[in-house]
């Protein structure tokens, strides 16, 4: 009996998505709920699970090829999902044989038989992962094999015409290139810039890290913090909340604040949801979490619907200092930056501290400078003396 593979409901306001890989070829056996085919809208990766066992019989919609939610994506047959048995009964002496052979004799796997961060390099790289060897005894490719396989690649290429590759922008890349665009056309983004001393927040992390550690089972990140500083100097400064609508402001009194996470597909902006109302290592445990998801290509539409404020760490990257972007429809962004020790003036001495510059690009048209410069100013002083954040008054 045949079915029909569909594509899922992804979200309402995604209508179509782009079939970026087939997992399975047609006459491959697979198991129920084993992953099929991998497809991508503009937010996110998913990938479409066999609703029942079977085989493969028909691909309908072929990789890099649109198609609408709801659309077929290719026919099932219910009746093959068991590999035919062989007339001749193999005998555990032979079986024992292959296997040694198998060891033995350098294999090549198919992506099926990969991990899925070297599905994505060679996916990145236009590399088929058939042609790669791998460098485990069970035949599976993982990173460094297709790392690898690169590398040589690279080498032996002379040919005038294999120096430029191009390759087809993935739906996450296209939309982030235009959300981008239209907010540099649509809002007045202007930035405004200071510098933290991060002493206090250091030496807390230093001395409470093992026992917040040994609560929450995470570690004490610089993030929380200023999480937490965002949020009360949003409270003090509504304006860096809102959003413009038409001709109307919506000023909210929710405080989502979207993580920016990069990935090897691009940059995506889960959201921590009511942060006003979680502790630190609530939101240090859901960073991590939602950054995995980010890295692994399984976040849903709801960890990456709404937001009201975004934070953009390009410290994690080495970055000194930087002008980041405004997240439509959000008026405020603020990007955070590497930590370094420099020689500062402190009660008219010279001393060592690690200082941060940060910065806080906004939409001018609703957010005037003494907003931007004060809301800037409260996260300074928060971060400087988080007395006020550890003990919420």
């Amino acid at each position: 009996m045949s079915t029909e593979l569909i594509v899922p409901t992804l979200g309402e306001s995604i209508t179509e998505a782009t079939v970026s890989k087939w997992l399975k070829n047609i006459g491959d056996n697979f198991e129920a709920d084993e992953p099929l085919v991998e497809i991508e809208t503009d937010k996110i990766t998913v990938e479409v699970p066999a609703p029942h066992a079977g085989s493969l019989k028909e691909i309908k919609v072929s990789e890099g090829t649109d198609v609408e939610i709801g659309g077929i994506l290719g026919i099932l047959d219910e009746s093959k999902g068991k590999k035919p048995t062989s007339k001749k009964t193999e005998t555990k002496e032979e079986k024992v044989k292959e296997e040694v052979k198998a060891v033995k004799v350098e294999t090549k796997s198919s992506p099926a038989k990969s991990s899925p961060s070297a599905r994505k390099i060679a996916e990145e790289n236009n590399i088929k992962l058939e042609d790669v060897t791998s460098s485990r005894f069970d035949g599976r490719i993982n990173k460094e094999d297709v790392v690898s396989h690169l590398s040589s690649s690279n080498k032996t290429r002379t040919n005038k015409a294999e120096r430029e590759e191009v390759i087809k922008m993935s739906k996450i890349r296209q939309t982030i290139s235009k959300r981008l665009k239209e907010a540099q056309n649509t809002a007045a983004i202007l930035t405004t810039f200071n510098e933290i001393d991060m002493s206090k927040v250091v030496e807390i992390r230093k001395s409470k890290n093992q026992e917040f550690q040994s609560r929450y089972e995470v570690k004490l990140g610089f993030m929380s913090f200023f999480v937490k500083a965002v949020v009360k100097s949003l409270q003090e400064y509504p304006a860096v909340n809102a959003e413009i609508k038409d001709e109307n402001i919506i000023y909210k009194n929710h405080f989502d604040i979207g993580i920016a996470v990069g990935t090897e597909k691009g940059l995506v902006v889960p959201i921590l949801k009511d942060a006003d109302q979680l502790s630190f290592g609530e939101i240090e445990t859901k960073i991590i979490d939602l950054s995995t998801k980010a890295k692994d290509g399984t976040l849903t539409m709801d960890d990456l619907t709404g937001g009201t404020f975004t934070i953009s760490n390009g410290g994690v990257y080495g970055s000194m200092l930087s002008t980041p972007i405004i997240n439509r429809p959000q008026s405020g962004i603020l990007g955070i930056h590497n930590i370094q020790k420099r020689a500062v003036v402190v009660n008219d001495e010279i001393v060592i501290r690690p200082m941060m510059y940060v910065a806080l690009s906004y939409d001018h048209r609703i957010i005037d400078g003494k907003e931007s410069v004060g809301f800037l100013v409260k996260v300074k002083k928060l971060l400087e003396d988080p007395s006020e954040l550890v003990l919420g008054i």
